[in-house]
């Protein structure tokens, strides 16, 4: 409108110089002319308000366009969190039903495991039960032993040398030593009276304990040995342990079911065979006496345990 105006008054005062207006009308026009560059002015400020204005939206607007940015940004960076979130929960929910199932399983271990366990605690205790009775059986075997070797010791101790006899406990069983130069005549295996003698002492024991079973054992040393009564040192050792076993039986009156004859020739030898010393030991005759199996299934009788 401003602008309109301004064109009018130029127009105008054109015609009034063309035409030589009175200078009434040219104060007019002058009036006019300062009035429009007034609102001239007016319009320029106007103008760089708007502009101001315009400039202030458009930074408004970039301002509220990186907002919008940075939300969308945040919002797919929430939608991408919220996504990893999802999966994460998905795979809790796998492994929290992998575990259930480990722990049905283990529940069901468990279950077998205690009875597995108490299966083993009773066949500890069932074994624990069995030591300690083999334990009473072993301590009541070792007391017969032990007053078995008493009495043999007792009864032989008068008039025989300590080279000629010799009475030992070995684990389960007792066993006398007896030398050869005392049981038997040189180089045979002739009973002496000597031998009978000691003999007699050693039956009234074993028939005393009719629990028990006696082995005779014969042993030599390796000077080989051959006429016409005896082949070789095995058979030597045979039949010295078979003469012990029939004085038992036919002189001393020991029941032969009781007996047990052994030939063990120059082997399993004590001592060297280098000197008449070692040799001396070799030559002997070995009375074992040991228990029946039923008496050995009788000691680990709980029952017999005890007594």
């Amino acid at each position: 409108m401003h602008f309109s105006r301004t064109m009018i008054f130029m127009f105008a005062l054109t015609l009034v110089m063309s035409s030589c207006v009175s200078k009434k009308k040219f104060m007019a026009l002058e009036t006019d002319l300062q009035k429009a560059q007034k609102d001239l002015g007016d319009c320029g400020v106007d103008l760089n308000r708007y502009m101001t204005q315009l400039t202030a939206c458009q930074q408004e607007r970039d301002r509220i366009q990186g907002l919008l940015e940075g939300a969308q940004q945040n919002t797919q960076m929430r939608e991408e969190q919220i996504n990893d979130l999802k999966d994460q929960i998905t795979d809790i929910r796998a492994q929290r039903d992998a575990q259930l199932q480990q722990v049905e399983g283990l529940t069901q271990l468990s279950q077998s495991a205690t009875k597995n366990i108490e299966e083993t605690l009773s066949q500890l205790e069932t074994k624990d039960n069995y030591i300690h009775l083999l334990h009473a059986a072993k301590s009541r075997a070792d007391s017969i032993n032990l007053a078995l070797a008493v009495n043999l010791k007792s009864v032989l101790k008068d008039g025989l040398a300590d080279e000629d006899v010799e009475v030992k406990v070995d684990k389960t069983v007792v066993f006398i030593n007896l030398s050869d130069k005392m049981l038997y005549q040189s180089g045979s295996a002739t009973i002496t009276d000597r031998a009978n003698e000691v003999l007699g002492k050693i039956a009234t024991i074993i028939e005393s304990r009719p629990g028990v079973e006696v082995m005779v054992e014969g042993y030599t040393d390796n000077v080989p040995i051959s006429n016409d009564c005896i082949q070789d040192n095995w058979d030597l050792s045979v039949k010295r342990s078979t003469a012990v076993v029939r004085a038992l039986q036919n002189v001393h009156g020991i029941d032969p079911n009781r007996l047990i004859a052994a030939g063990r020739g120059e082997y399993n030898a004590l001592a060297e065979n280098d000197t008449a010393e070692g040799r001396s030991t070799n030559r002997r005759t070995r009375i074992i006496i040991l228990p029946k199996l039923d008496q050995f299934y009788d000691l680990l009788d709980p029952t017999m345990a005890s007594n």
